[in-house]
């Protein structure tokens, strides 16, 4: 075990090393390797930049307006029907836009009703199976200039579904 950690310590120091040796070793200007991939690394940021302010006042929107509470409250109905936990509806709504904001609702399910909880394990689960979608569309197509992100974003979004109803019946077989 203390080998483990000794590695986990070490191993960016090491790889930090290891780039440098071998630029050194291959007689490259290693230094301004760096500089040149920094600056690229701040154009990005730059080019990045005016996306995520739009995403991250959409979310903020979303989230004060109380129209996800609403749209939970709406639906809850049709999943009580088959059977869905609907005290992770908040979640799943929240999981593809915000990594932030569903930790946070991840944490008050949490709270709310215990770690060891069914509903706590599903929570769990979906954070783990499921990913945020449309920060991650916004990132990756922004950075290389793709405008028409309409079939990336469905078909993200049905991973997201397949994920949720996954990590429900996963839960409940194991339970």
């Amino acid at each position: 075990m203390k080998f483990v950690d000794f590695f986990s310590n070490a191993a960016m120091p090491l790889m930090i090393i290891i780039i440098i040796l071998y630029g050194v070793l291959e007689r490259k200007k290693v230094f301004d390797i760096f500089l040149d991939g920094a600056k690229d690394g701040v154009e990005v940021v730059f080019n990045l930049f005016p996306t995520l302010v739009g995403l991250f006042v959409a979310i903020g929107l979303l989230r004060s307006s109380g129209l996800i509470d609403l749209f939970c409250r709406l639906i809850t109905p049709a999943f009580n029907e088959i059977s869905f936990p609907t005290e992770i509806l908040p979640l799943t709504f929240i999981r593809p836009i915000s990594g932030s904001a569903s930790i946070a609702v991840a944490t008050d399910i949490m709270k709310n009703f215990g770690v060891d909880s069914n509903i706590g394990l599903i929570a769990s689960v979906i954070m783990g199976s499921t990913e945020t979608t449309v920060y991650t569309i916004a990132v990756y197509t922004s950075s290389v200039g793709i405008k028409k992100t309409r079939f990336v974003l469905w078909a993200a979004l049905i991973a997201d579904f397949v994920g949720m109803i996954t990590s429900v019946l996963v839960c409940r077989m194991m339970a």
